[in-house]
């Protein structure tokens, strides 16, 4: 696991933003594993930035959402098909039929999640795959207690997500109880996991995620075993990490993330210049 933290949520959200595009210039045919939530919004608006300032190009790429909520249609105001739409893929050249999300409507929900995994797998895995992270440490909608080698399938959304989520719909009782999310295991299978987490209040689940113990209580904790995950941060989201000084040293002294500085204030994401005793990163053993 690599662990980068920045200064703030603007330069770190940047940094996600060049990521994604940097391996999409590479990588053309990518299949990237999108996110939701307010977290994510930043990043969209910023590759949209990119698609319209660079011509930062989206035509050939499939891309799968993490998570749905089950009984929201996609033309519902809080299904993450309408998020996603609003966001991201009605502003850049994204081929829509290429977009994939469970669907939550769908009227057999378990042969739902069968078939998006199955869709994955015919499009060669995901090769990128955004996350963020819930207060109850869950990536996607993997409560506490999901199996680290779960699959695509149902979740009853635990109070502490109800309570996180419930002030983006009308009245509470419109929420959904449950939602079809990728598995902690189907997750783990992602060539590349890029998770973004800015802010005091992820703090301390930050903290357990990185530097606690493994557990199915926290399956963002399941990361600390994949080979190729990055970890960035604000300096409010990293203020619990207990070896913080020794990540900022590893990273002031690994200049490969130089490029993507570079690139960032060339494409005028963020107008104020990183200061190199600020850009911290950190590998640690899994």
């Amino acid at each position: 696991m690599e662990v980068v933290i920045q200064p703030n949520a603007d330069i770190a959200t940047d940094l996600v933003a060049q990521v994604i595009a940097n391996e999409l210039r590479a990588n053309p045919r990518l299949v990237i594993g999108l996110a939701t939530g307010r977290t994510m919004e930043s990043v969209y608006a910023r590759l949209v930035q990119l698609h319209r300032k660079e011509g930062l190009d989206f035509s050939a790429c499939h891309t799968f959402n993490l998570d749905e909520y089950v009984g929201l249609p996609g033309s519902h105001r809080n299904s993450y098909r309408h998020y996603m739409n609003h966001n991201l893929f009605l502003n850049v050249n994204v081929d829509l039929r290429n977009t994939h999300l469970p669907n939550g409507a769908a009227p057999d929900i378990d042969a739902e999640c069968e078939r998006y995994e199955k869709l994955i797998a015919q499009c060669g895995g995901i090769d990128l795959q955004l996350l963020g992270i819930g207060l109850a440490g869950h990536l996607g909608f993997n409560e506490p207690v999901s199996s680290l080698h779960s699959r695509t399938r149902i979740k009853v959304l635990s109070p502490v997500t109800r309570s996180q989520n419930e002030p983006l719909f009308t009245t509470p009782d419109e929420m959904p109880r449950r939602a079809i999310t990728m598995g902690v295991g189907t997750i783990l299978e992602a060539r590349r996991c890029l998770l973004l987490a800015t802010g005091e209040d992820k703090a301390e689940i930050v903290a357990r995620a990185i530097e606690g113990p493994v557990t199915s209580m926290i399956s963002a904790t399941a990361l600390q075993f994949h080979p190729h995950c990055t970890v960035v941060l604000d300096e409010a989201a990293a203020s619990r990490l207990q070896e913080a000084d020794y990540y900022r040293w590893i990273f002031e002294n690994e200049p490969q993330w130089q490029s993507c500085f570079n690139e960032s204030n060339a494409s005028g994401l963020n107008g104020s210049p990183v200061n190199s005793k600020r850009r911290k990163r950190v590998i640690t053993p899994v």
